[in-house]
Parts: C-alpha cells; structure tokens; sequence
C-alpha cells in the first residue's frame, strides 16, 4: 500500500517539476520488455546489498565470500520485504544499491512492472522446480522457501475444549472467539501470504455467496487479534511457541500465522518437543519464495551476479534451514533429521493457487478490502 501511495505522489507532484525536480518511474512497455538504465552511482568496488535482517547474512557468511571473490560488501538494510521495494522505487532513477535481496513472490511482480531488476548471469540448473513454479525467468532467483500457514498450540486445541478446525469459518464460531491473531498484510511478509492463501481458499469453496474479506470480518468479529507484524503475534500472543521465553508474553492466542515448518524449527531448539503444529487445510497455506535480483541501474553488477552464484552454493543454501530457518532452493533439499526438526515439519497437499500478476494487479485493493474488515 505504501508503494501504491508513493507512485501516485510522484503523479501528483509532476506538475510542480520547476520547483521539486521529480522523475516519473520507469516501467515495462507493452510487450512486459525493459530498458537497462545508467547506473546510479560510481564505480568504487563494493557490492552495495539491499536486504531485511536476513538470519543467514553472518558476518562469517558475508566475509566468506569477501574471501572467495575480493569484494566487499556494504549492506542496506530495511524493515521487511516491502521496505526493499519501496526503497527500489524511491531511488529508481539514480540506484545506490546494486543486489536485492529478500523480495518475496507477493513482491516480485510489481518490481518487474516497474522496472527495478535487470538479467542475471546465474546457473539455475541445480533449483528445484518448486522453488521455481512462481517465477521462472531471467531477472529474479529464488534463493529460499517455505509454506506460510496457520499454527496452533496442541495443549489448547485438544479434542475436548477446542477441536481441530476443518474449515477456516470454524475459526469464526465461539470456541475461538479471542483466540487467534493475524500479522497484518499491509506490514507482514508472512501476514501478506496468507491473505493472499485465503483468497483462493474462499473463491473455491462451496460457498459462492462469501468470500474472503466475508470471513476476514466475521474473524474480527469473533475477538482476532491483529499486529503490525510476525514477531508481536507469535512472540507476544501464541501460546504454542518461544513466545513464553520473551518478555511481554501473552500467549492469550492459541493460532496464528507462521510457516508449516515452524514446529519443526521450536522442536530443533528445544531437543525435540514442541506443543506446536500446523493447519494445513487446502489452498490455506501459501508456498513463499524469496529472491535476489540484480537491480537495474546498479553499478556493481559483477559482484552482484558473483553474490547470487555464492548464495546458491551447496556450501550456503543447503544450510539455510539451520542458518535462515527457512528451505533451501536446491534439487533434493531437505529438512533437518535433527532434534526432530524433519518429524515436526508438515507439507501442505495444496498451496492456494494465485499466479503472481493476480497478485500484482489485486493486491491493492485486497489491501483495501482487508483493512476495511478488520476495523
């Protein structure tokens, strides 16, 4: 939404171009073709990385490839995944930064209508077909992944005072009245996703006469809680996870939204038990791919493609489960045996199913809608 508000700032204030120099932002022509623009800045050496405070970015992993390639690194970081779009489009016709890193597939296709990522130079034969159903093509590489869904805590959803939901509108009946929060999608990577999953759960329901933004407000109405992000709902609110460790806990939640492997990574650091597991009703889950692309208009564009190549390395995305909690990308990846994080790990029979123009060209007013439901 904040991006959205942005480009029709820079429309608005065009006018007024004599006194607030503004540029109008590029964006693909009709064939979805873009030019490759001037770089933003002067060659210095250092490969300037826009990113979020991604886990796997270690200073011992940030040095190995200073090792390995002789570039330094200088890293940009933003709040979330929408930061580093919005921050593309703010400095899109002078670029500052040269590699992105962290667009999920909720992001991505707005970043390709505007223009913001140029051709990569890497070798994508070693990905897994999953990792690349969402996005396929040249200017874009998936570099992790994982299943945003419902998780709820197995202490309070028992069988005798709370059963195990078959339907998300079981969510809107008494039982769970106060007992669910939900990280907001105008400022949540994972809040977004699953959104979007509902979405497509509910325009293929039986149900033609409802639909998402339908059960959305029957949620707000039966006491859900809303927060600005993952953290303060599954930190402060749910029951079921870390939560109880952190200062500030609620856990007044028995559900809210993480990935289906998160009891895996609670049962990885506590050997092996975790009171959390995942809903896995279909088309209510979302397959998540994050990626790096080299930003059109960057300057270090050999450092950034040699940067995509070292994170696909066996070396690093093997371990991102252990490193960044999340899949690795490559062929035959799998979850940790470890402390049980593979056993407490589940895998959805049906993401939901929302290619990412729908995406692209909804977002906007999902957005609207959902806000105006959960007031």
């Amino acid at each position: 939404m904040r991006l959205l508000v942005f480009v029709l700032f820079l429309l608005l204030v065009a006018p007024l171009a004599g006194c607030l120099e503004v540029l109008e932002p590029v964006t693909a022509n009709e064939d979805g073709e873009c030019s490759i623009l001037e770089p933003g800045r002067s060659s210095d050496g250092v490969l300037r990385l826009l990113t979020y405070d991604i886990s796997a970015f270690s200073e011992e992993m940030l040095d190995g490839f200073t090792n390995q390639t002789g570039y330094e690194i200088e890293m940009i970081r933003t709040e979330d995944s929408g930061g580093i779009l919005e921050q593309l489009l703010q400095t899109q016709q002078a670029q500052q930064a040269d590699l992105a890193v962290g667009l999920d597939n909720t992001y991505l296709q707005t970043a390709l209508n505007f223009c913001l990522l140029q051709p990569h130079e890497a070798n994508v034969s070693g990905l897994s077909p999953t990792a690349l159903e969402p996005y396929d093509g040249p200017l874009a590489v998936p570099f992790d992944r994982g299943d945003v869904c419902l998780n709820y805590d197995e202490s309070r959803v028992d069988g005798t005072n709370r059963t195990v939901p078959t339907s998300l509108w079981n969510l809107t009946e008494p039982q769970w009245a106060g007992l669910t929060a939900f990280p907001s999608p105008v400022t949540s990577s994972p809040g977004r996703a699953f959104m979007v999953a509902t979405v497509d759960y509910f325009d293929n329901d039986e149900d033609n006469t409802t639909d998402a933004f339908d059960w959305w407000r029957a949620m707000a109405n039966n006491g859900a809680t809303f927060t600005s992000g993952w953290t303060e709902a599954y930190e402060i609110h749910y029951s079921g996870g870390y939560g109880a460790w952190v200062d500030g806990h609620l856990g007044d939640a028995a559900m809210t939204v993480s990935y289906c492997h998160s009891p895996g990574v609670e049962a990885f650091y506590s050997e092996n038990w975790t009171k959390s597991t995942s809903l896995t009703l279909e088309r209510s889950t979302f397959h998540q791919v994050e990626y790096a692309g080299v930003i059109n208009g960057g300057t270090e564009t050999e450092a950034a493609n040699a940067f995509i190549s070292y994170l696909l390395s066996d070396e690093v995305n093997r371990n991102m489960p252990e490193n960044n909690l999340m899949q690795s990308v490559l062929i035959n990846a799998t979850w940790p045996e470890t402390s049980g994080f593979a056993h407490h790990t589940d895998t959805p029979t049906l993401n939901a199913q929302i290619s990412n123009e729908r995406i692209a060209d909804e977002m906007e007013a999902w957005i609207s809608e959902w806000s105006e439901a959960t007031q």
